[in-house]
């Protein structure tokens, strides 16, 4: 009887081959780090607590670099959905705790779990308009991550010189075999907690102006 592809996709070895088609592809690229020492110090030698965050379209051209900081124990919020589970896997492979749960199904479970995961190792990242849209906004789960841990957000961001772009909300870029790619971290933002609904929702249309500002430079 032929299994199901749900099923084929959870076993171990169609799990280990995709992991490592994924690092395999991605070693192609041409990578070129831009700003990371300024966060990276602040957490090493600060002892000090970082959320980096990117959009939902740029998060597969980070995951080469990002094995770099499997010795950190980095947490990832990824939503509970087919796709999350693949993704969730490959995170576990890189050294990355996923977190399960999103916006839309168990966010207020997923939430603590990030939560106590930050306070705990001071290190993770999410995606700040997923994880269905609408491309390029943020919503509230990483100011609330900011507020709940005294972390810094530090956006990043992905540009590459070739790359394909998929027809999803998200336009999902996936750099071409061999692009010149670029992964830059912008500056370190502190949002301080606020009482009203309104100072939060600044707060969120600051970050969200910045990281189309920032993301526009690159």
């Amino acid at each position: 009887m032929t299994m199901k592809i749900k099923e084929l996709v959870g076993t171990t070895f169609v799990q280990s081959l995709l992991y490592h088609l994924v690092r395999g592809y991605s070693q192609t690229f041409r990578l070129t780090i831009e700003n990371e020492h300024e966060w990276l110090t602040y957490y090493e030698e600060e002892n000090g607590t970082v959320l980096l965050c990117a959009y939902h379209q740029q998060f597969f051209s980070a995951i080469r670099h990002f094995k770099k900081y499997e010795a950190y124990h980095p947490g990832l919020m990824i939503s509970r959905s087919r796709d999350g589970e693949i993704i969730a896997d490959i995170a576990k492979r890189t050294g990355w705790h996923p977190v399960r749960g999103s916006s839309s199904k168990g966010g207020g479970e997923a939430l603590k779990g990030m939560i106590d995961h930050l306070k705990e190792y001071r290190l993770a990242a999410h995606i700040i308009d997923g994880p269905r849209g609408p491309a390029g906004k943020v919503k509230a789960g990483a100011i609330r991550l900011a507020h709940a841990t005294d972390a810094v957000i530090v956006p990043f961001y992905v540009a590459a010189d070739r790359a394909w772009v998929f027809n999803s909300w998200d336009r999902f870029l996936l750099p071409k075999p061999f692009a010149k790619v670029v992964l830059r971290f912008g500056e370190m933002i502190r949002l301080e907690a606020v009482e009203y609904r309104h100072e939060f929702e600044r707060q969120r249309l600051f970050l969200e102006k910045r990281m189309h500002q920032e993301w526009a430079y690159l």
